[in-house]
């Protein structure tokens, strides 16, 4: 379909980042996301300015620099391989990431109006979590969610989606600031796992709006592909047989309490009853969180 809120893998790089998402490229207020490549030795020099970061490795290990503190992040070998440690860079920070191996890594961004000191948390620290059942299981790590990290207004999340399986079902929405409802802007990064055979894996995504605020979306994905969801409905993320998908979730909004309140599509949210007569798919968890930093 080719939305204006779908970015290709390689459309949205620019300057040295395989990805950039703000929120002027949006056409938003809060969330951005960019992701980049260090070749072994490589390092590359920051400032966090308005937003609050999180430093995600995706694949690899770095060393992240604030002032006179150094966190050594462990990473790991790909999303596939469990969980991340990370590290926390407030608003108006300097701050440096490099990796003597190489590697690629993501920096998960909102708009902050307070500033928090540098912090590191451990792989060992991430709750995992075992969400929906049958073929809607699915597995989260939840690193910086308002319920595990401590953040001004940044959410961020990975979920691992068995193939086969749909997640981010039923689709649900969070465009308002109501008592059951937070207003969030979100970013989906994708990357998709490799055939047995070394084949290019896929899923797809969808995006679906209201008769007052109407959106759609329904991409196929790949591994670096992009969707933006600025409101509206969204899901299932669907991975095709044979290929696990994995997502990182980076959402902020513009009200005052940090939170991830969710709508269900009204029609499809007796989805959730019929998941406590099913196991949980077998092949989860892929990679529990480790017990070492």
């Amino acid at each position: 379909m080719n939305s204006e809120y779908y970015i290709a893998a390689g459309d949205g790089s620019a300057d040295g980042f395989d990805v950039v998402v703000t929120p002027e490229s949006a056409g938003w207020t809060e969330s951005s996301l960019w992701t980049f490549t260090l070749s072994a030795g490589g390092s590359v020099d920051l400032n966090s300015g308005m937003d609050e970061i999180m430093v995600l490795p995706l694949a690899g290990s770095a060393s992240v620099t604030s002032g006179d503190t150094t966190f050594e992040l462990a990473g790991r070998a790909s999303v596939f391989d469990g969980p991340s440690d990370f590290a926390y860079v407030g608003k108006d920070s300097a701050y440096s990431v490099a990796s003597a191996d190489g590697g690629r890594f993501a920096l998960c961004a909102a708009r902050a109006k307070n500033e928090l000191p540098f912090r590191y948390v451990p792989a060992s620290d991430i709750s995992v979590e075992l969400r929906g059942a049958g073929n809607c299981s699915r597995q989260v790590h939840n690193f910086g969610t308002a319920d595990t990290f401590e953040a001004d207004s940044l959410i961020a999340c990975e979920v691992i989606t068995p193939g086969g399986n749909w997640s981010s079902y039923p689709g649900h929405k969070h465009d308002e600031n109501t008592a059951n409802e937070s207003a969030l802007e979100e970013i989906y990064y994708f990357e998709i796992a490799d055939g047995p055979q070394g084949a290019a894996g896929f899923g797809y995504h969808r995006v679906y709006g209201t008769p007052q605020r109407p959106i759609e979306v329904l991409e196929e994905v790949r591994t670096g592909d992009v969707v933006l969801v600025p409101h509206g409905y969204h899901g299932p993320s669907v991975a095709a047989p044979g290929y696990h998908m994995y997502y990182l979730n980076v959402m902020a909004g513009p009200g005052v309490q940090r939170a991830w309140n969710i709508v269900d599509d009204p029609e499809h949210t007796w989805i959730r009853g019929s998941w406590t007569d099913q196991p949980v798919d077998p092949r989860l968890p892929l990679h529990t969180a480790p017990t070492g930093a």
